[in-house]
């Protein structure tokens, strides 16, 4: 086997995807790198049962996932609420000038207060690109959810978005 086939190296490109996952899905830098590691691990002790050939991110994001709410039923209260300020969120910002990195971070703190469950949807299927059967198959429930999160979200950033404009008028 090619190095760059291998698990290991597979696992470690990646990792940034996943991290990404778990912030958005806990909504706090140090549990979703706690997230991230936690799935990283277990992805390593249950790597035989992976299929290669198939996506191992998909694969990851279920598997961080249902640690996600096994960590949640086990404490039975969420830490931190669920939300960090996008300012504390310690994420590097590469936008090419002042103002896309002002739109760019008006736009993340507004789907940051999303829901967690609107969140992480948001954030498979407009962000990682996910069809709605693979997000549905990763958060575990079925496609009509996915479009129904989808579509309230939508609604939840467009009323922001008319509400920043009247207030800016």
């Amino acid at each position: 086997m090619r190095p760059e086939n291998s698990f290991h190296f597979l696992l470690k490109e990646t990792y940034p995807k996943l991290w990404r996952f778990c912030l958005a899905r806990t909504g706090r830098y140090d549990t979703g790198a706690d997230l991230a590691q936690a799935t990283s691990l277990r992805a390593l002790e249950k790597q035989s049962s992976f299929e290669t050939g198939t996506r191992l991110d998909l694969w990851l994001y279920k598997m961080a996932h249902r640690l996600w709410l096994n960590d949640l039923r086990a404490q039975k209260i969420r830490r931190g609420q669920g939300i960090v300020a996008i300012d504390d969120a310690n994420l590097k910002d590469t936008a090419p000038d002042a103002v896309t990195n002002i739109f760019g971070r008006e736009v993340l703190d507004r789907v940051m207060s999303l829901p967690e469950a609107q969140r992480a949807t948001v954030l498979l299927v407009y962000v990682e690109g996910f069809k709605y059967a693979q997000a549905a198959e990763i958060l575990d429930i079925p496609v009509g959810t996915i479009m129904s999160r989808l579509s309230a979200a939508r609604k939840t950033l467009a009323h922001a978005l008319k509400d920043a404009k009247d207030g800016s008028g």
